[in-house]
């Protein structure tokens, strides 16, 4: 039988309960010491001196690194880059490069000792003084550069105005930290000029490419090591500043450095979802047919750098408008540099657009799940190509049918449980990019019938190496068992980030050819032995695709409101998605159950809240940084459609990472308003805004 399609069990899942498997932080690296980077406590300004002298006194304490003695890094550049591919990093400027404050926590010296307690004591002693100067801070208002137009179509604004049914509305979506349970960390060894780095990365090859820019040293004499990630939801996807600062402290130093950021840098210098900001202009005729469009963003960035958030990535092609805008545009701000969080563009831009939906359905008085049926594109507008495969109305219909969205009371507050709990049922869309990156595959199969793949991408936690097996043993026709699979090594033939929910679309071609590559050789040669190497052609950026390839969900939501007790709560999630073959259902099951939990907590629980004066995060630890806990997941009913897309790759699989966050707090909002007739357009929804 096929391992394909199964349910398998996690390979590495032994590794990790029992304590064998080994994350960056673990390493102990002989003769080693420890960094702990000082951050700044104003937001703008400039560093005018360093007390050392406490700090230098600490038992222990080896060296403090500052802007005046530590090497000059290279920033890496952006754009096309002559010699190899570009090097993708969110907050480009080189720790400790200049003595300007850009933002509260910015690194303005690193302490390296014997020991991390010695290093500690150290940091907190270090004495700084500033000239401040008043940070930008207000949020809301409008973008502070000009709106590039992204996509466009028809004549949306007049349109818009003779339509007879219009909402025009502003949907603002808060910053929101990544959380996972381990922390940024890197380990930097040096020896004979080459440096190894124990990293939490969620792409090793990616991360090579960067060090060895802003170190200044070939590629080949750095390599990256992630065996096992704590996972890092897109918040590991670029190297942050400790990594350099572990790798250059190392040189300096010729002994091993590790540095670990603290649960409250987390919040400060290693990137967060940014605020949006989503001004929507939907329009309808009498009948429900849309027939305008206009979905116009900003998000916040840093001082510095350019992070764009795209928030309209999904809109051109999800509904059938004629006539259609997307525009996005920058909001700077005295505050760390953004980064990609699960669902970066598509998860705050449906909950505007899904939001809008639903409220132009509620305005034409139209089943919100019938209006989404009625406007179903026969094709990508946008690109004016057919789709690939879309099965979005059967994730409508048949999640309807499954919530028993038929005995929906449409009247707001209309329906209650048992115990006078009054109910809100709400729906929402979902869709996500399926594309592929570059990767290479090597297999070699052994005398004692089993067989190595190894691959240079790494697993996040999301169940890459049971895949990997998965795949392998359907391909080889040997038993599960019989595959060993290594990753996480720069070492390995060059595999993709883990970003998109395109590692296992991105590395089936691969497989199949490498595997292919060893049966052939051993037709020819015979024996026992064999090596194959197979790579997979990356379809993300094309520029003229023949096909749109997305993949397709539905939320239905149940909350319950208490208004005697002003509490909320979300009872039940029915999730439908459209994700192509599914390889492993167990770990697709975990990924959306996990995606869905998220929407809980972004729909109700997480913003990372600032002081206005200072933009020192005020919030930033787990006790006071609300996230969903086993005490908020609802029940959750998750059905996969199963239909295999061919034009993905040859087992027709998609990624599940990142669509089962999409739209689930659209589903909530509209839930909370049929429930409360109040209306949330900014997340998240707390029992205040409720109230009022």
């Amino acid at each position: 039988m096929s391992t394909i399609g199964q349910p398998v069990d996690r390979v590495d899942g032994s590794l990790k309960v029992t304590g064998a498997a080994t994350y960056a932080a673990d390493y102990r690296l002989a003769n080693m010491l420890y960094g702990v980077p000082v951050g700044s406590t104003i937001a703008a300004g400039e560093l005018l001196s360093l007390d050392l002298s406490a700090a230098r006194a600490t038992p222990g304490v080896v060296e403090i690194f500052h802007h005046d003695n530590f090497e000059k890094l290279r920033e890496a550049p952006s754009g096309d880059m002559p010699d190899g591919p570009d090097p993708l990093v969110d907050e480009r400027r080189p720790p400790l490069s200049d003595t300007t404050i850009r933002y509260y926590g910015q690194y303005i010296a690193l302490v390296v000792a014997e020991t991390f307690e010695a290093a500690s004591e150290g940091a907190m002693l270090v004495r700084a003084t500033y000239r401040t100067t008043d940070p930008a801070t207000p949020l809301g208002g409008e973008p502070t550069g000009p709106a590039r137009e992204e996509n466009a179509r028809g004549d949306v604004d007049k349109a818009f105005a003779a339509a007879p049914i219009r909402i025009d509305a502003v949907y603002e979506t808060p910053v929101e930290t990544h959380n996972p349970i381990e922390l940024h960390a890197t380990v930097a060894a040096w020896a004979d000029g080459r440096v190894t780095l124990y990293e939490t990365t969620q792409a090793v090859v990616n991360h090579r490419r960067v060090l060895s820019i802003m170190l200044g040293v070939p590629a080949s004499h750095v390599r990256v090591i992630s065996h096992f990630l704590g996972s890092g939801f897109g918040g590991k996807l670029w190297p942050w500043p400790q990594s350099p600062l572990a790798a250059a402290a190392a040189r300096t130093l010729q002994r091993p450095v590790k540095v670990v950021v603290t649960r409250p840098m987390m919040f400060q210098n290693v990137g967060h979802r940014p605020y949006t900001h989503q001004h929507v202009r939907i329009a309808a005729e009498c009948d429900g047919t849309i027939v305008a469009l206009d979905h116009d963003s900003y998000n916040t960035t840093s001082i510095l750098d350019d992070y764009e958030e795209s928030c309209g990535e999904g809109t051109p092609s999800f509904y059938g408008a004629p006539n259609l805008r997307v525009r996005s545009a920058l909001r700077r701000r005295h505050t760390g540099t953004p980064t990609a969080m699960r669902g970066p563009g598509a998860v705050p831009g449906l909950f505007a657009t899904e939001s809008a939906t639903n409220e132009l359905a509620d305005a034409l008085q139209i089943d919100p799940v019938q209006l989404r049926i009625q406007n179903e594109p026969e094709r990508d507008l946008s690109l004016k190509v057919p789709f690939s495969s879309r099965h979005y109305v059967e994730c409508l219909t048949l999640g309807a049918q499954r919530f028993g969205w038929q005995n929906r009371s449409a009247e707001v507050g209309s329906m209650r449980a048992g115990d006078d709990t009054v109910l809100g049922w709400g729906v929402a869309g979902a869709s996500w990019i399926a594309e592929r990156f570059a990767a290479d595959v090597s297999i070699e199969l052994r005398d004692d019938d089993s067989a190595e793949i190894r691959c240079g991408t790494q697993d996040i936690g999301t169940g890459t190496y049971t895949m990997f097996a998965q795949i392998a043993a359907h391909e080889l026709a040997i038993p599960l068992e019989r595959v060993h699979v290594t990753l996480g090594d720069t070492d390995l033939p060059p595999g993709p980030i883990s970003g998109g929910s395109m590692v296992t679309a991105s590395i089936i071609p691969a497989i199949v050819r490498a595997a292919r590559s060893a049966r052939e050789q051993l037709a020819r040669n015979g024996g026992s032995k064999a090596t194959g190497h197979g790579s997979s052609p990356a379809t993300f950026g094309e520029e003229q695709p023949t096909v749109s390839r997305h993949s397709y969900g539905a939320h239905f939501v149940e909350i319950g409101w208490q208004p005697q007790l002003g509490r909320l709560r979300v009872r039940r999630i029915v999730t439908v998605m459209d994700a192509g073959r599914i390889i492993n259902p167990k770990t697709a099951r975990n990924q959306i159950a996990g995606a869905m939990v998220m929407g809980v907590g972004m729909a109700l629980l997480e913003e990372t809240i600032y002081d206005p004066r200072t933009l020192e995060p005020l919030n930033r630890n787990l006790a006071d940084y609300m996230v969903a806990t086993n005490a908020d997941v609802p029940s959750m009913d998750i059905t996969f459609l199963d239909y295999p897309d061919m034009h993905v790759n040859e087992l027709g699989a998609r990624g599940v990472g990142e669509i089962g966050l999409a739209g689930v707090a659209a589903a909530i909002a509209a839930a909370a308003h049929h429930a409360t007739g109040v209306r949330v357009r900014a997340l998240p929804i707390t029992i205040e805004k409720l109230l009022l």
